[in-house]
């Protein structure tokens, strides 16, 4: 069987111009028989004589911090998919076929091995999505576009636009010792961080006390607030009360007393 040889693509030429050379053996691989002897050797030279291209490709995307020759056989995988199920008798070109093949492995490989932080598929695609619209709309509108014209663009709500832009924060990582605005002086993104709240552990008891505050009597917790959140002396609410100090001594006593006990029966409880 005639084999088929073509050298490595030159810079002067196309992408296309390289595809469309095969076009008429991928005719003959896909009329040839699965158990035909030649079918093997004429597909791995098409794809061969192909990679070129599946390398350029991957290399206009070589300024995003992955490995090139991790994206050469990413986009490689897409060619191999693209002769593998393309279909001739459809009449779309080959190149028409394989080169959205190709560029569809590479960004599904960034959005599903790039992402820092999980982000779950539907933001990922959203904000895709979203920076594909962008440039669109800033050419039709000749303005930068808002939320709300992106929204409209792709059928969905102003909140799910701002969600798909915000998730790009997940992209990428920094470190915690990147200056907090670019600036060394100001600190570092670690200082921003917040410290431990060691009364959080005490929130359970707080709100334990606060409810059983609340089954005392009026007058009780009148007094308990002016002596703890007002600070008051005893001489002094009793003065507002109208009543001896000797028995705001007496009021706050058994208001204790009646507080030990709600506690100790809620923890009983």
């Amino acid at each position: 069987m005639r084999t088929v040889t073509v050298s490595s693509p030159k810079s002067a030429v196309s992408a296309v111009e390289v595809l469309a050379r095969f076009e008429d053996a991928l005719l003959l691989l896909h009329r040839l028989p699965d158990g035909d002897t030649g079918r093997g050797r004429l597909r791995d030279e098409i794809i061969c004589g192909c990679a070129p291209v599946a390398r350029r490709l991957a290399m206009r995307f070589r300024n995003r911090g992955e490995d090139v020759e991790d994206l050469v056989q990413v986009a490689t995988i897409g060619l191999i998919k693209a002769v593998d199920r393309f279909e001739p008798e459809r009449g779309v070109p080959f190149a028409n076929y394989v080169m959205p093949t190709m560029l569809g492995e590479i960004k599904r490989y960034f959005r599903d091995r790039t992402w820092t932080l999980h982000v779950q598929r539907s933001l990922q695609e959203l904000h895709l999505a979203v920076c594909r619209a962008i440039p669109e709309l800033s050419q039709s509108l000749q303005r930068t576009p808002s939320a709300e014209d992106i929204a409209v663009h792709l059928g969905v709500s102003e909140q799910e636009v701002l969600r798909g832009m915000q998730c790009a924060a997940a992209y990428t990582a920094s470190s915690l010792n990147a200056p907090a605005t670019g600036d060394d002086g100001d600190g570092e993104l670690q200082d921003l961080l917040g410290e431990n709240d060691d009364t959080l552990e005490a929130l359970p008891e707080r709100e334990a006390l606060r409810q059983a505050i609340d089954t005392l009597p009026e007058r009780d917790q009148r007094i308990l607030r002016m002596r703890f959140v007002d600070n008051l002396t005893q001489s002094e609410i009793a003065e507002q009360v109208g009543v001896s100090q000797m028995h705001v001594s007496r009021l706050l006593a058994r208001a204790f007393q009646a507080l030990r006990e709600e506690l100790t029966a809620t923890d009983a409880g």
